[in-house]
């Protein structure tokens, strides 16, 4: 094989990961409401190595969305809610009895987060002095250090949520470690009755039941599936393929080529600073990662322009994210992404981002439309989707893909 085929058949795998996990993305949205960009963003994070914080009132649904895309990706899962009382015995494991009778401090980690591969820890900044000591070595490096136990960990990502940030300074360093931000409101009032109808629908959890009955309980990669048994063979190796896709597409990102983009990287750096937006050195080096992410997610080895919308991420606060945006305005024009659409379309207000996520949301609607009972509901879906197409662009302005997913929408809603 030549280094050319070589090279064609690595990046038609690359492409092909991106797509199984865009399919593991879409299939973690559904029935969700407003809660997309939360679960493409864990995945890009998971792709780039870093990791997340999530901050919104509560019952804004930012566990769900975690819950969600960590069982469609698969692999062990680890949760727990923070108290000012949380001892780190309960997220790093008890002292092993059997060392410790041989006078050996060790600790014993199976089913705890330092095993875990996508850890969610719900009011991350209650913990104590020393939980979140701990946690800053196993975020920043990947290793889990305590008593006599050293442990290189499998966490791919993990998602800080909180209610608010903190005031503390003394927490700054901590908040420092999740490079990503999302801030997430309660669903806009003009979707008030796409919630309520989601919400009488029954919740598919893709965590097994007995992995929902304590805060702390690890779930196996069977468990997080997302479809059929989650203990049965075709779980457990739809969870690997994702999960296995996951780390190739991660050492794709390690390995994209960044020349082309470095220049508009930094010139969007510069803009961000010149504006007040608070960028350290250390967020701009990371923010590379996730553009590289971005890329090899959309299905290419070099990243672009049209991966810049991942810049906002790093903003601090809710408002120095909405800065960031309308001060990128024009760089991220061109801004999308196939695998993580909710996501380049919120942090970019692309038209291209736009297109991309109606192409998804009309065919996952077209597909549903099969299983659908007729009837005015299913109608009046296909129909919304028609007319935010309609809304959005000028017929002469539309894609080749958008143009067919608008045909087929208006072939379905006509008269029989």
């Amino acid at each position: 094989m030549t280094e050319t085929s070589a090279t064609a058949t690595a990046h038609a795998a690359d492409a092909a990961d991106a797509e199984l996990i865009g399919h593991a993305v879409a299939a973690a949205g559904q029935g969700m409401i407003d809660r997309e960009t939360v679960a493409e963003v864990v995945v890009l994070c998971a792709v780039a190595g870093e990791h997340l914080l999530v901050v919104g009132a509560p019952g804004t649904a930012k566990s769900e969305a975690v819950r969600r895309i960590a069982g469609q990706l698969g692999g062990r899962y680890f949760e727990y809610l923070l108290g000012r009382f949380t001892e780190p015995n309960e997220l790093f494991g008890p002292v092993d009895l059997r060392r410790l009778r041989e006078g050996r401090i060790e600790f014993e980690t199976a089913g705890m987060l330092p095993e875990a591969e996508i850890a969610f820890l719900d009011e991350v900044f209650l913990g104590s002095t020393a939980v979140l000591n701990t946690l800053l070595g196993l975020l920043n490096e990947r290793v889990f250090r305590r008593g006599g136990t050293v442990l290189h960990s499998p966490l791919r990502v993990c998602v800080g949520a909180a209610n608010h940030l903190p005031d503390d300074p003394a927490l700054a360093a901590f908040a420092d470690r999740f490079l990503a931000r999302v801030f997430v409101e309660p669903v806009a009032d003009a979707r008030l009755e796409e919630l309520l109808e989601a919400g009488r629908r029954p919740a598919a959890s893709p965590l097994h039941p007995r992995d929902l009955a304590g805060p702390g309980d690890l779930a196996g990669p069977g468990d997080l599936a997302g479809s059929g048994d989650p203990m049965g063979p075709t779980g457990l190796a739809a969870a690997a393929d994702r999960l296995g896709a996951l780390d190739r597409l991660a050492a794709a990102a390690r390995a994209c080529d960044l020349d082309e983009v470095t220049p508009l990287v930094a010139a969007a750096l510069r803009r961000l600073r010149a504006a007040g937006v608070p960028i350290s050195d250390r967020r701009a080096v990371r923010s590379q990662k996730l553009v590289a992410a971005a890329a090899v997610l959309d299905g290419r080895t070099a990243a672009s322009a049209r991966d810049l919308w991942v810049l906002p991420l790093v903003a601090p606060t809710a408002d120095a994210q909405a800065q960031a945006r309308d001060t990128l305005a024009d760089l991220v024009e061109k801004a999308a992404n196939r695998s993580l659409a909710h996501a380049a379309e919120e942090l970019s207000r692309s038209s291209a981002a736009r297109a991309e996520r109606l192409v998804r949301t009309g065919t996952q609607l077209l597909a549903a439309h099969r299983t659908l009972p007729e009837g005015r509901d299913s109608r009046l879906r296909l129909e919304a989707a028609l007319r935010e197409i309609d809304a959005g662009f000028d017929p002469a302005d539309l894609s080749g893909a958008l143009a067919g997913i608008r045909a087929e929408l208006v072939a379905a809603v006509a008269p029989a």
